[in-house]
């Protein structure tokens, strides 16, 4: 688990790339309000606006997502787990008034734009 990317995921990047080339400025691994040892993927400070890319199997995607064999108990343990924090890191990012965006991994990279967007223009903010 310790080589498995935490940042700098392909799809993230391509995002990122994605929003840049789309005239919007942001933050990457910002600290979530209220739990400084959180951080979000791409933030929007001004506009309060968290944006999660998450990985199909460490975020439970339902279309993707797998259970391990080995060691099924430990890894359904984990996977809930991560699960249960990414809903409590939503909760916290809500509480300070901010917008939470996810998108999955495997989504286009169009329509992962598209969402932002959306969640940008309905905060204020533009490129």
């Amino acid at each position: 688990m310790s080589v498995a990317a935490r940042r700098d995921t392909a799809p993230e990047v391509a995002l990122r790339r994605a929003l840049h080339a789309a005239g919007y400025r942001f933050r990457v691994v910002h600290p979530v309000p209220g739990n400084r040892r959180r951080s979000i993927d791409i933030a929007f400070p001004r506009a309060r606006v968290a944006v999660f890319v998450d990985g199909c199997f460490w975020h439970g995607c339902p279309e993707h997502g797998t259970q391990p064999r080995a060691n099924s108990d430990w890894w359904r343990a984990k996977l809930e787990a991560n699960r249960a924090r990414d809903e409590d890191t939503d909760r916290l990012l809500r509480e300070a008034g901010w917008q939470v965006v996810r998108v999955w991994e495997h989504e286009a990279v169009a329509s992962a734009l598209a969402v932002v967007r959306e969640a940008l223009a309905t905060s204020g903010a533009g490129p």
